[in-house]
């Protein structure tokens, strides 16, 4: 049984005419009975007395055409449902982000994207890499703006820009009024750093730097977010390494020093499903390419 002859059926049922019902049909009368035959023998009940003269609903019919209005509501509701999730989907665009896209990225592109697409919803959420990288995934976010480089079958991501690295330290410290700090003199400093679990790019270069030029660093502490860092800093005596876009959101009493030897730099990457080829995604991605003259499909 199908929903074509549930379909047939209370059309017949309400017309109580095989000619009406087949003309609004746009079937053949041989064709439409044939169906309801079919569907009679199927369920092996008898739905219809069938004169010369007219066509009744049996008392099984009368049952069985509450329930298959009943079904034919619902198939039509849950096709209803399904079209209007593809539509706001095709009208919604959601981007995981680290929180340099938000000074370095996102005010020149989604004001452009916005334009394009006028009734686009776009959901921006803040999250760390790891997260960034889970949610990109399972399909949460389109787009991920993160350290990460995923590049695997179901991922592509591709270079955005290189960012240096700049050392901070509280004005407080007595090594702030140097105009280059020694690496030694590293070791003598606190040093607070980003949570490997949430920023390991930048954790694990910052270690790898300090491994590289034989520096025994103080981590007192491992913040869980950039804002988190940049107040220990603020109230401590202490320092910490960091993308450079944070030099513009620091406090007064944070500076920016130079060390004897230059820190490594840290790149951002736009990472997307290979299988997602939305409009809205592709858009994105072809403002981004435009603005920062790339070359990422």
């Amino acid at each position: 049984m199908e929903l074509r002859h549930l379909k047939y059926f209370v059309m017949v049922a309400q017309e109580l005419n095989f000619s009406r019902a087949a003309l609004k049909l746009y079937t053949a009368q041989p064709s439409l009975s044939q169906q309801i035959k079919d569907l009679e023998d199927f369920i092996d009940v008898q739905l219809f007395i069938r004169s010369k003269r007219k066509v009744e609903l049996t008392e099984e019919g009368l049952v069985f055409l509450e329930h298959a209005k009943n079904i034919l509501e619902s198939a039509d509701k849950a096709v209803s449902i399904t079209r209007q999730v593809k539509k706001s989907k095709e009208l919604k665009i959601t981007i995981g982000f680290v929180p340099v896209a938000e000074m370095k990225i996102f005010p020149f592109i989604i004001p452009k994207l916005t334009e394009i697409f006028p009734d686009l919803k776009v959901e921006l959420l803040s999250l760390n890499d790891t997260q960034i990288v889970s949610d990109l995934h399972n399909g949460r976010i389109d787009i991920a703006i993160s350290r990460a480089d995923v590049n695997n079958h179901e991922i592509s991501s591709q270079l955005i820009f290189e960012e240096p690295l700049i050392f901070l330290i509280n004005n407080q410290h007595p090594f702030s009024k140097l105009n280059k700090i020694p690496l030694k003199a590293l070791q003598e400093i606190d040093f607070i750093i980003p949570a490997e679990e949430v920023s390991s790019v930048l954790h694990h270069k910052i270690l790898k730097f300090a491994e590289d030029k034989k520096i025994n660093l103080k981590i007192k502490q491992r913040a869980s977010n950039i804002l988190f860092n940049i107040n220990s800093i603020n109230i401590t005596q202490s320092c910490t390494i960091l993308p450079s876009y944070i030099a513009d959101i620091a406090y007064e009493n944070i500076v920016v020093k130079k060390l004897e030897s230059d820190l490594p730099t840290i790149n951002l990457y736009l990472s997307k499903r290979t299988s997602n080829n939305s409009k809205n995604v592709q858009t994105f991605v072809d403002l981004i390419n435009d603005f920062f003259h790339l070359n990422f499909y």
